[in-house]
């Protein structure tokens, strides 16, 4: 037992002190962290639409298939949670099993995911914000107004500028804010299911209920992967309990137990409100059907009115809108404490380790996170017409690459002992390998299906799709900036500053 201290403590000898406030979060409310993170009632009314285009009457399948490698890297990012808990998650883990140069491309897709979904955040805010007050006060004109690309880009900045303050004042303000806003779309879209499946039998379009949903039987490859990509988006945000591990009380266990309970819950949300939507719309292309490409992006704003009626839709207008708020303003400890962890280690410049001396907080990232996420959506606002769906496709890429990365991370960590035993078999082998795989499979074929024009939104940059020049281009990009940085600040990149290291026995 001495020894296997010993070693523990060996492989969190370099971690540094970051002076975020210890001890603040809880189990609870680690996992309300994460489900607002992932934001259901939003993810839901921006998946579906997605889903059901590609897979049909098979979107439930979709679902659980997106759930099962987020499940499995959930494991991998438990264990190397418990040896090495630091707030930079993946950067620090991948550094600590490949090496630098890895590690920097990890951390960089980490910050470039959390980074772009705030501004898709803010986008759907902005929508279900002038919907909400269309109909509240019964004017069309005012309801239409988030189609003004002026009026569109300027609330979503003053949006983000609400969000930073709130995440900018420290964690337990995140916290409090949180159980109040995901409590109530939790409660809302609970409502939601219950009607819609109430009211399914006189819908024009509905369906009758059938197991046949859940079976793979009549998918094509091509239709699963492409559903798949958003099914993975729909999921992913979970690891924002372990991105606050160092604020956690036990961060060696409470954010891994966080984790997995958040997927778990997250997956029961997601396959009741989607199959009640589907036996109330059908997946039809007419009217509210789940196929109609006039609801895809958006496929709440279409079944409000015809499940709740009038004027209780607003509740479910408020649901979304409470939903992509908690999440803009969680988002931002995930890229904000990512950011933290890369300057604490001099992968980043020094500056965006700085923390506040009253809230605790990295108040640079956190800023910077806020200004990139507003730039980015206003460039992607002009870019293209269906900047949702691209962005939704784009983050994909990313997310799959640094989870999958993740995941490989922890086997090569902790190659040592994977068959030690039964429970290193599973969870630091079997696990991992599992969800590196399907991460990396659903990467490999969409970069190969994004390269076409007619993917996405079928916006296009020099005749290749926009999906694959945001994804892949971004993480290239990184590259690039990656070399600039280290002929800057070598230390980093020669190991000086976080090393590379297994240890040998961890202690559960």
């Amino acid at each position: 037992m001495e020894q296997a201290h010993h070693l523990q403590h060996a492989a969190e000898a370099d971690l540094h002190e970051k002076g975020l406030s210890a001890n603040s979060v809880g189990v609870l409310g680690s996992v309300v962290l994460g489900i607002s993170s992932v934001a259901p009632a939003y993810a839901l009314t921006a998946t579906i639409g997605i889903l059901v285009t590609q897979a049909g009457t098979k979107m439930a399948v979709v679902i659980i298939a997106g759930f099962l490698p987020m499940f499995f890297a959930a494991y991998a990012y438990r264990e190397l949670n418990k040896v090495v808990p630091d707030c930079g998650t993946s950067f620090t883990w991948t550094t600590k099993a490949f090496g630098p140069y890895v590690g920097w491309l990890g951390g960089w897709a980490a910050v470039l995911a959390t980074a772009i979904v705030l501004s898709n955040l803010a986008g759907v805010a902005v929508e279900f914000f002038y919907q909400f007050l269309g109909d509240l006060f019964g004017n069309e004109s005012l309801g239409a107004l988030w189609e003004n690309p002026l009026i569109n880009v300027l609330t979503c900045l003053a949006f983000l500028f609400v969000a930073t303050w709130v995440a900018y004042r420290g964690i337990t303000t995140t916290e409090r804010v949180q159980f109040v806003l995901v409590g109530f779309q939790l409660a809302m879209l609970g409502l939601f299911a219950v009607l819609a499946i109430s009211k399914s039998g006189s819908s024009a379009t509905g369906m009758s209920f059938s197991w046949d949903w859940f079976s793979p039987a009549g998918l094509t490859l091509s239709a699963f992967i492409a559903g798949l990509s958003g099914s993975i988006f729909a999921f992913w945000g979970w690891d924002t309990c372990l991105t606050v591990n160092e604020e956690s009380k036990g961060s060696a266990k409470t954010p891994g137990r966080a984790a997995l309970l958040c997927v778990l819950s997250i997956l029961l949300t997601y396959l009741i409100v989607a199959t009640a939507s589907q036996m109330f719309a059908g997946t039809g292309e007419e009217g509210v059907g789940l196929g109609n490409p006039d609801n895809a992006s958006n496929v709440f704003a279409a079944l409000a009115e015809p499940v709740l009626g009038n004027p209780w839709q607003l509740l479910l207008y408020l649901a979304v809108l409470a939903s992509s708020t908690a999440s803009l303003i969680t988002t931002f400890l995930p890229s904000s404490r990512t950011m933290l962890g890369m300057a604490a280690y001099g992968a980043l410049p020094a500056r965006f380790a700085s923390i506040h001396p009253r809230y605790l907080t990295p108040s640079y990232a956190t800023v910077a996170a806020g200004v990139v996420a507003g730039a980015f959506y206003t460039v992607m606002h002009l870019l293209s017409r269906n900047a949702l769906m691209d962005t939704i496709y784009a983050l994909g890429i990313m997310i799959c690459f640094y989870y999958g990365l993740t995941a490989f991370a922890c086997i090569w960590f902790f190659r040592r002992e994977l068959f030690a035993d039964l429970n290193s078999f599973v969870f630091k082998l079997l696990f991992p390998l599992l969800g590196g795989l399907g991460l990396f499979a659903v990467l490999i074929i969409t970069l190969r299906d994004s390269a076409s024009p007619d993917y996405g939104s079928g916006a296009s940059v020099f005749g290749v799709g926009l999906v694959l020049v945001l994804g892949l281009g971004l993480i290239l990009l990184g590259v690039v900036l990656m070399m600039v940085w280290r002929s800057m600040a070598p230390a980093f990149f020669r190991g000086e500053t976080l090393r590379t290291d297994t240890p040998a026995v961890i202690v559960e």
